[in-house]
């Protein structure tokens, strides 16, 4: 099985071609990602010189240069390829409408052109807006996003849609709950915390801190993904959550109890805009069709996130500081530069 995945330098992305090449020993790996602020290949660099995975660096809104992916047949695409991250939404959404929409919509045209036999669209939870304090998301919620982001992701899934509905692709779209694990960007909120109480700094948190998200470790994710992509039926949607409701506030008193840290770290903050109060995700289609359950449970989960964060200081100054991109001109540059003629 060849796979092409889009942005598989990220933080999902690179855990997914991890548990991929891990569980069949027959599939093959072409990685394009445009490595910006959140991609960096140091998330790979134990494949070290791994024969089943290949890297491109590219955008997935330049059409020469995706068409270029297709030049060997591809057996599906699952595109993890997205600006993701809400603050930086507000501040500019032009790039999240560049690569969340008109990325997607290049992806599709190739798909649909060099007919590809599976589109996966990886999505998020964000698409439905804001719960109130009962209930949960399903794959039938109206999609109502109330952030430059969410917006992006959902006019994204449209897209996919129309291409199943007007062109016959064989298209599935996955909406996931937040996300954690080893490798995520440290700006996201669970690194944040970790690496600011390991450092004794300031814990910002927006608000009261009551915003409550459905947790899931990255692993778990990956497995529904795998399932999703050989055996979920076309045209559908499958939302993947934890049932693990937690509290921002939650989230960082078990950081700081993890860690040994006082609360008196905890700082409260401006709220940002559009904030939206509680996701929660009904994975009962998953659950039932495709036989997925999660195997990690978020004290277990947390307590090994925070051991990746403290063990791997030098890999969060070197993405911090931008410094892995010298890594991927030593590491792949050469190996891959004749790669699709790039």
């Amino acid at each position: 099985m060849r796979i092409l995945i889009t942005g598989g330098a990220g933080f999902i992305g690179s855990n997914f071609i991890r548990h991929l090449l891990r569980a069949d020993p027959e599939v093959e790996v072409l990685n394009l990602d445009a490595l910006t602020y959140a991609g960096n290949l140091e998330n790979l660099a134990d494949l070290g010189e791994e024969p089943r995975h290949r890297f491109v660096k590219g955008d997935i809104s330049n059409p020469e240069i995706v068409e270029a992916c297709f030049r060997d047949p591809l057996d599906a695409i699952v595109n993890l390829a997205a600006e993701s991250h809400v603050d930086r939404s507000i501040l500019d959404s032009s790039d999240f409408l560049k690569t969340n929409v008109r990325g997607t919509q290049v992806l599709l045209e190739a798909a649909r052109k060099f007919k590809v036999p599976r589109f996966v669209q990886v999505s998020s939870d964000e698409v439905y807006g804001s719960l109130g304090e009962t209930g949960k998301f399903t794959e039938e919620t109206p999609l109502a996003p109330n952030s430059p982001y969410s917006a992006s992701k959902a006019a994204a899934d449209l897209f996919v849609r129309c291409y199943h509905q007007t062109y016959g692709l064989d298209a599935v779209i996955t909406r996931c709950s937040n996300n954690y694990g080893g490798h995520q960007f440290p700006e996201k909120l669970i690194p944040l915390m970790i690496l600011n109480a390991l450092d004794e700094r300031e814990l910002p948190v927006y608000g009261d801190g009551l915003y409550i998200r459905d947790w899931i470790h990255v692993s778990d994710h990956c497995h529904a993904l795998d399932l999703v992509l050989r055996q979920g039926r076309a045209g559908e949607v499958y939302n993947i959550g934890a049932d693990q409701e937690l509290n921002n506030l939650e989230v960082v008193h078990r950081i700081l109890d993890t860690l040994g840290k006082p609360a008196s770290l905890i700082q409260h903050v401006q709220d940002r805009p559009g904030h939206d109060r509680r996701y929660a995700i009904s994975s009962r289609k998953l659950r039932e069709e495709l036989a997925w359950q999660p195997r990690i449970a978020f004290e277990q989960g947390l307590e090994a996130t925070v051991q990746w964060y403290r063990e791997n200081r030098d890999w969060v100054g070197r993405v911090r500081s931008g410094a892995y991109r010298d890594y991927y001109d030593r590491l792949y540059l050469q190996r891959d530069r004749t790669l699709a003629g790039l």
